[in-house]
């Protein structure tokens, strides 16, 4: 349940940035999710068919990509 928020989230972004430029219509958003993440694309796919209706990004497709954790030591 919880990609119902990082979701919200998503599209909060999403709007700012594009009120920010003037634009009338977001049509595609990039998601970068760590590997190690328990996010399900799939989930965040079905909130946001479902939160962006009758918003700026209602009809945007959500881009996925998967990045591998790194690691550094401080010591």
């Amino acid at each position: 349940m919880h990609e119902l928020s990082v979701t919200e989230s998503v599209l909060e972004i999403a709007i700012k940035h594009a009120k920010k430029s003037d634009a009338n219509r977001v049509t595609s958003v990039n998601v970068v999710i760590g590997q190690l993440s328990s996010i399900v694309d799939e989930s965040v796919q079905f909130y946001w068919d479902m939160i962006t209706e009758n918003t700026l990004c209602a009809g945007s497709t959500l881009l996925f990509e998967r990045r591998p954790a790194v690691f550094r030591c401080s010591v």
